[in-house]
């Protein structure tokens, strides 16, 4: 059966399988989502939690290791096992087969002390027994009716029974452990049955459960598939994009520039219309501020020319405005600035050809990079979609051959035999389990019958004991009490062999069954002996590989198996199964993805028509820088524009002038001085005050152009250069971009097909066809079944009733000896003080 399920698992992994592509660059692509891999519950915990019997089991286990406290004998094992014994009648006396069962009797050596202690206990308690009843019969080892007056004889007796009630006691404890381990073994056995079954389930949903695994990850490849055909739709945006990201990065920034110059030579004209109209305004505004300042002054002379002037206190009020009046002047003087309007001329006539407007252009047929992608790889990915189209048509029919059905439909049909088989037998095994339920019930009731007959015989002893009754006339309660205790010594001499010998047996198996199977098994240890090389067959180096794969040669060990098994991991990474049939053979699509590759590394894409800015552009950058702005006289605007309009600030004089006149009387002079402050503050505010702003208009114009002509002709000739530069790698360096950049878009297509990959190889190993069944049902057999169910119990029972079969020794002795005291004697000893001193008679 393991050889065709390992068949059947192989040939369902072979049409999921795909083989190893070597990546040449491995990007980070998008990862794809394959969903998770259906899979069901196993119902089986192979986990037993015996309850509180558990405290039995550890109390037993500690004996065990006082018993045998060495450790597992691998080596001891692998040798004997190696050893052949027997072929020849001298084969034993070989000094290496002497040293082997020396060492086998050292590692046995507690289990064989026990073992004869046992055999000793068997052989001479019937033998005493019968001496004993021999000797009684003659009146002798206490069978004499008789019974000595002694002084101590309250003691003796309260001891006696005190011991006999504790070895009592021992004993009944140690049976009640006997039978409690009698009953769990029954009652596991019983529930055994659910556990069967619950791993045929398992195995049945393993079998059935791998085929909708296996289609699930067939069926994944439709993700990859759609993946690549929706990235080879969007080939303008993915490829496209790519490359322009790459030209882009020196293409815009010379667009950019040219767009920025184009922007300049608008803004310089502006800026010489600016100064044209400013310069005019000024020009005229400072004659005409000229006249009216001059008109001001000639006004205020005339009022201080006044006879009221002469006064002794308006005299140097008057004095103090005379002298001041030369500052009534203008300040700046634009009527020799030179003209700008050759400059402007040039500028308009470099604007009759829209720059911008190229300069979009070029951004435009830059941007229709992906477009041109795509319609230069039309065919290429048509055939592309085709191989992908082939590739999913190939493993959809390459598993259609498979005989997957006829394989599973043998092995169910072969598990559900196997299934019925164990539930027409397991009757049988319940049957014969209440035949050994019954034989150890009957063990049990032996002791107990014993026990009894101790019991009753100190409850009737006790009771009935009368103290001041002598040795002849005790009651027939106390006379009862001691029959009691000589039946419980008779039926032990009649019973503890046969006990001893089921404890023998039952220890020798139970024990060595716990301490070379079960403990080994727990940690592991009994694998590495089964994975010594040429142990279970000397030809072969590695047992299960050459039982699988004859191949011995493969390392695949039992112990590697079984705990791969335990994790859950498929059962093809836990066997190998790789060994015996290559799937890679069966289905490999690198050849598909070296034609996928190979295709869209023959991507061909021309970009030559693209054109970033024409000549009529560069002719019209070339036009600006000679427009002659860099000409212009800086130094005479900025001088005049950093001067004021008029020598002192008019309203500060106006004021002044006012304040002053409050100094003279009141009067004519008063009035006409403060008359001549408000038409001063008059003309500030009409014609000052808008030459200013002109002058502002003027300064931002001037500082403009000064900035714009800096190095004019360079800055031209760097945006050109740009342009040119950016212009000659599309032409000729292009298609170095493209090919990059074509390589990586191919990587990321051939990623998705590599994440596929991965991602069946580690499906199938830790997913697909998950062995955890064969691993619960090995644990079933052995750690439940064998070592929790059937040792632990066994070994509890052999140590209950062994306890109890030993602890009959001592209640003999306490029972004879206590029975004296309770029985109804024949004779006493009597002292007749009639007598001669220190003399005792006996009486009928």
């Amino acid at each position: 059966m393991a050889v065709e399920l390992c068949l059947l698992l192989l040939l369902l992994f072979c049409g999921s399988t795909v083989s190893e592509v070597q990546p040449i660059y491995k990007p980070p692509p998008g990862t794809l989502d394959f969903g998770f891999v259906p899979s069901k519950t196993y119902d089986t915990g192979a986990y037993h939690e015996p309850g509180p019997i558990g405290i039995l089991f550890k109390i037993v286990h500690a004996f065990l290791y006082l018993v045998q406290p060495n450790p597992f004998p691998q080596d001891l094992i692998r040798k004997v096992a190696q050893q052949k014994f027997g072929n020849t009648q001298g084969d034993y006396q070989k000094p290496e087969n002497v040293v082997l069962t020396l060492q086998a009797i050292y590692y046995e050596i507690g289990f064989i002390v026990s073992a004869a202690l046992g055999l000793l206990f068997i052989l001479l308690l019937p033998l005493v027994g019968l001496c004993f009843c021999m000797c009684r019969c003659c009146d002798n080892c206490g069978g004499e009716m008789h019974q000595r007056q002694k002084k101590n004889a309250d003691c003796q007796r309260s001891c006696f029974a005190t011991f006999l009630f504790v070895a009592s006691l021992i004993i009944s404890i140690g049976v009640l452990c006997a039978y409690a381990a009698n009953q769990h073994l029954t009652s596991q056995v019983r529930g055994a049955k659910k556990l069967v079954n619950s791993n045929f389930k398992d195995l049945k949903v393993f079998l059935n459960d791998t085929p909708a695994q296996i289609d699930y990850l067939v069926s994944q490849y439709n993700t990859t598939k759609d993946k690549a055909l929706s990235d080879l739709n969007n080939v303008g945006p993915l490829l496209g994009s790519r490359v322009q990201e790459q030209l882009g990065k020196e293409v815009r920034p010379a667009l950019d520039a040219a767009l920025t110059m184009a922007g300049a030579i608008r803004e310089t004209k502006e800026a010489l219309e600016n100064v044209s109209v400013s310069v005019e305004v000024l020009q005229e505004g400072t004659e005409r501020l000229h006249a009216n300042l001059t008109d001001v002054k000639m006004h205020l002379s005339n009022t201080l020319n006044d006879s009221a002037c002469s006064a002794a206190q308006a005299a140097s009020t008057c004095n103090i405005i005379r002298n001041s009046l030369n500052q009534l002047n203008i300040n700046a003087n634009f009527s020799g600035l030179p003209g700008v309007s050759s400059q402007l001329a040039k500028v308009n006539d470099v604007l009759k050809i829209d720059l911008s407007s190229l300069v979009q252009k070029g951004y435009a047929a830059f941007n229709d990079t992906p477009d041109l992608v795509v319609n230069q790889t039309k065919n290429i990915l048509s055939d592309i979609k085709n191989v992908l189209e082939s590739i999913g048509s190939n493993i959809s029919s390459f598993t259609k051959t498979l005989p997957v059905q006829k394989i599973l439909a043998d092995l169910t049909i072969y598990l559900t035999q196997s299934e019925a088989y164990v539930q027409d037998y397991f009757p049988l095994v319940e049957q014969y389990d209440f035949y050994r339920w019954l034989g150890c019930l009957i063990l049990c009731c032996m002791v107990v019958l014993i026990v009894v007959f101790y019991y009753l015989g100190l409850l009737c002893g006790t009771c009935g004991y009368d103290k001041h009754a002598s040795p002849t006339t005790r009651g027939c309660i106390s006379n009862t009490g001691g029959n009691f205790l000589m039946a419980g010594v008779g039926f032990s001499f009649l019973f503890s062999w046969v006990l001893m010998i089921v404890v023998v047996l039952t220890f020798v198996t139970g024990g060595n069954v716990e301490k070379l199977v079960c403990e080994p098994f727990e940690d592991k240890t009994l694998f590495k002996v089964l994975d010594t090389p040429y142990l279970l067959n000397q030809q072969w180096k590695n047992y299960l590989s050459g039982m699988l794969f004859k191949n011995p040669n493969i390392n695949l060990t039992f112990e590697k198996v079984y705990s791969d098994c335990k994790e859950n991991k498929g059962i093809y990474t836990s066997l190998h199964l790789e060994h015996l049939f290559n799937i890679n053979e069966f289905l490999n699509i690198s050849m598909y993805t070296e034609d996928v590759a190979l295709r869209i590394e023959h991507i061909q894409i021309n970009l030559s028509k693209i054109i970033l800015l024409d000549e009529i552009g560069k002719e019209n950058l070339l036009n600006f820088s000679s427009s002659g702005i860099d000409g212009i006289n800086f130094g005479a605007y900025l001088t005049e524009i950093n001067k004021s309009v008029t020598k002192v600030d008019l309203l500060s004089f106006a004021n002044d002038l006012e304040a002053r006149a409050d100094q003279l009387p009141k009067g004519a002079l008063e009035n006409a001085l403060k008359g001549h402050a408000n038409n001063i503050r008059m003309i500030h505010n009409q014609q000052v005050v808008p030459l200013e702003q002109a002058m502002s208009t003027l300064n931002q114009s001037i500082r403009l152009l000064k900035r714009t002509s800096s190095e004019l002709m360079v800055k031209v000739k760097n945006v050109i250069s740009a342009v040119n530069a950016a212009q000659l790698l599309i032409n000729n360096n292009a298609s170095l971009v493209i090919v990059q950049e074509t390589k990586k878009y191919m990587d990321t297509i051939v990623g998705y097909f590599e994440q596929y990959i991965d991602w069946v190889k580690e499906s199938i190993a830790m997913e697909v066809a998950a062995c955890k069944p064969i691993a619960n049902v090995i644990d079933t057999a052995v750690d439940i079944f064998l070592c929790s169910y059937v040792t632990d119990s066994v070994n509890t029972f052999w140590f209950g009733l062994g306890g109890s079969s030993i602890f009959l020794i001592p209640a003999i002795i306490f029972a004879v000896k206590l029975s004296k005291y309770y029985r109804r004697m024949d004779t006493e000893d009597v002292y007749d003080d009639s007598s001669v001193s220190g003399t005792w008679h006996f009486t009928l």
